[in-house]
C-alpha cells in the first residue's frame, strides 16, 4: 500500500462500511495447485514461478504442529518475498492479487501478504475466528497498511502478523500500529488492542476483497 496518503483512511473506512456481500468459503482445497496453473504460471513468469508454488503446496500439505508453528512457519514463508507497490507490480493504484498470483509473481504489498497468510493458515486448518485482516496506520511510516491478527482465543489481545517486521508479536508490543478496522469472511469490526472490538456488520462487499474472492473461485474453477 502506497505511503503518505491519508485519504486512503477515508477511502478504506468507505469501502469497508458500504460495499460487503458474503463471502464464499475457500478450504485448502481451493487452494490446490494443479499442473494446468503450473504451466500457465511458469509460461508467464518463468520457472521459479513453479518453484514458488510447489513449495507453497508442500508447505500445506506438510506443515503440522501447535498454532505458534503454523503461524511462524506461515509468516517466515511469506515475508521471503519482495515487497513491490500496486502500481509498480500490476500498473494498478490498488490491486489485491489472489495467493497464486502473488507467489507466481514474486511481488506484492501489504494486502498480498497479509491475504496469503490468511488464506493458508484457513487451509491448515485453523478457525476462521481466529483470524481477521486488520486494517492500521503505519504511524512510523504515516501510511496505511494491513496486517493479519491471530486471536488464540476469544476476547485474547491477538498477535500480528506483519510483512514489515518478521518477529510475530502481541498486538500491545506494536505500538508503530493504529487499529483502525478488522474483517474477515464473517464479519467487520472496529478494531482495538484486545478481542475484536464493535461489530460493524455483516462481511459483504469490500469491493477489492470482493474481486479477489471472485478471482480465486475462477481460479479454483479453471483447475
Amino acid at each position: 500500500m502506497s505511503a503518505g496518503r491519508p485519504r486512503r483512511l477515508v477511502r478504506w473506512t468507505v469501502c469497508l462500511l458500504l460495499i460487503l456481500a458474503a463471502a464464499p468459503v475457500f478450504t485448502g482445497e481451493t487452494l490446490l495447485i494443479t499442473e494446468r496453473i503450473l504451466r500457465r504460471a511458469e509460461d508467464q513468469y518463468g520457472p521459479s514461478a513453479r518453484r514458488r508454488l510447489l513449495a507453497w503446496q508442500e508447505l500445506m500439505r506438510s506443515q503440522e504442529g501447535d498454532d505458534l508453528t503454523k503461524l511462524t512457519t506461515v509468516n517466515r514463508f511469506f515475508n521471503k518475498i519482495p515487497f513491490v507497490s500496486d502500481m509498480n507490480h500490476w500498473g494498478q493504484t490498488d490491486y489485491w492479487a489472489t495467493p497464486i498470483e502473488f507467489l507466481a509473481s514474486n511481488g506484492g504489498d501489504c494486502e498480498e501478504f497479509a491475504v496469503a497468510k490468511y488464506f493458508t493458515l484457513l487451509a491448515l486448518g485453523m478457525a476462521e475466528k481466529q483470524l481477521t485482516l486488520t486494517y492500521v496506520t503505519a504511524l512510523r511510516l504515516n501510511q496505511s497498511h494491513l496486517v493479519l491478527a491471530y486471536y488464540p482465543a476469544p476476547g485474547a489481545e491477538p498477535l500480528i502478523l506483519d510483512s514489515l517486521v518478521d518477529a510475530i508479536e502481541p498486538a500491545s508490543r506494536r505500538t508503530d500500529l493504529l487499529p483502525v478496522y478488522s474483517f474477515n469472511a464473517s464479519g467487520i469490526w472496529r478494531a482495538k488492542q484486545r478481542g475484536r472490538g464493535e461489530l460493524l456488520g455483516d462481511s459483504r462487499r469490500v469491493r477489492p476483497w470482493r474481486e479477489l474472492l471472485n478471482r480465486m473461485a475462477e481460479e479454483s474453477h479453471q483447475k
